[in-house]
């Protein structure tokens, strides 16, 4: 009967080397199966993964590896109980006796993500209609909201997506922090009506850099009420230019 050990590295190459070490037997008479290549997980904070091979071991069995039988059992059972931890997890996850809240589920979600990045940070939860707003306190915010908030962003979309998950009515979800997003949405107001003035001056459009959706519908908003100029978003990808343009006739509509 053929022995079996399973090892996991961040990669399969270091996976194998670390086998053939412990095993003492050359890589190239490893025989070996590849279980998981291993992932980085989203964004490279979340659901990283290492890489699991599963070696044969050669009949009879050379002698260190029967010296360590007794660890590799060892490790085998404690492998078995993360399992176990995971799936429990993962079931709970599901709706078998879990937390059905979305203010709870989210909070526990963005704790998780934020402690991969940051330690020393308080979350305050605010409810406003069918909106959940996550205010984050502490730890270094400048990493946490990123260049133009991509990085709070994306924190914010992973968040949305577990909350709704097995979700029938979608909750909408915002995470701030430091109150980043309320100072952002102020600067991007003031603007948006310094640039609509230069379109009305100059009577050209004007381009107002790469700007993420909740940017952009901020500018929009701040001129949705202006009757003499007109935005409007161009681009593909998650960033978008938007372009402010003279509305036609405009000076007519003024006199």
């Amino acid at each position: 009967m053929s022995h079996r050990v399973e090892f996991e590295d961040k990669n399969v190459e270091m996976a194998v080397k670390k086998a053939s070490e412990e095993l003492n037997i050359p890589p190239e008479k490893l025989k070996h199966d590849i279980i998981s290549y291993g992932s980085t997980g989203i964004f490279g904070l979340v659901g990283t993964k290492k890489a699991r091979i599963r070696v044969t071991l050669p009949e009879p069995c050379p002698k260190v590896v029967l010296e360590t039988t007794d660890e590799e059992q060892e490790n085998k059972s404690s492998t078995k109980s993360v399992d176990s931890e995971i799936e429990i997890s993962h079931d709970e996850s599901s709706g078998h006796g879990v937390v059905d809240d979305p203010k709870e589920l989210g909070r526990e979600a963005l704790q998780k993500i934020i402690d991969l990045i940051t330690t020393d940070t308080t979350i305050s939860i605010e409810e406003d209609f069918k909106r959940i707003v996550f205010n984050v306190h502490g730890g270094n915010s400048a990493v946490l909201i990123g260049k133009r908030g991509q990085t709070l962003e994306a924190i914010q979309y992973i968040v949305e997506k577990i909350v709704n998950k097995n979700r029938k009515g979608r909750v909408s979800i915002h995470i701030d922090v430091e109150g980043y997003l309320e100072k952002r949405r102020i600067s991007l107001q003031r603007l948006a009506v310094k640039m609509a003035e230069k379109v009305k001056r100059t009577g050209k459009s004007v381009a107002i850099g790469q700007m993420n959706a909740y940017d952009r519908r901020t500018v929009h908003i701040a001129l949705q009420d202006d009757n003499t100029v007109r935005t409007q978003s161009k681009g593909e990808g998650f960033l978008k230019k938007l372009i402010i343009f003279p509305r036609k006739n405009s000076s007519r509509k003024q006199k």
